[in-house]
């Protein structure tokens, strides 16, 4: 009795991870010496509005607040905690998508931080956010 002869039903894919792996050696080698193409950019007529500098509203260590609109020259001007929304509205009516950056003394509370940023967020105030130094 002869056995019959049954179809395979396995893949050998030796083959193919042999080919795969000559194929990622050649692309190691060939990819660091391919230079990139400079590309040559097509001119506007006109150039778009610049960003508007951030209207920085600063919290000093014993809790004055103070106003510098960079758009404005960068001068401070002190204002009170009440007088604080009326005037940063009153400068963003000028530059509506201006955002408000706050600047805190870093031994301030927080707790007079989150005031500040409450405040503003409460008077429709859309784009607060913190001013952070970096890391070195």
């Amino acid at each position: 009795m002869r056995r019959r002869r049954r179809a395979m039903a396995e893949i050998n894919v030796v083959p193919y991870i042999d080919v795969m792996l000559v194929l990622l050696i050649i692309f190691m080698v060939v990819a660091p010496a391919i230079q990139p193409g400079q590309i040559d950019l097509p001119s506007v007529g006109q150039a778009l509005n610049p960003t508007v500098a951030p209207l920085e509203v600063r919290i000093k260590r014993d809790g004055s607040i103070s106003l510098v609109d960079r758009q404005q020259g960068g001068q401070e001007q002190s204002v009170t905690r009440e007088q604080l929304l009326q005037a940063v509205k009153t400068i963003q009516a000028k530059h509506p998508n201006q955002a408000v950056v706050i600047n805190a003394d870093r031994n301030l509370k927080y707790e007079d931080v989150l005031h500040v940023m409450d405040a503003l967020q409460g008077g429709k105030i859309k784009r607060v956010g913190l001013l952070v130094k970096p890391d070195k």
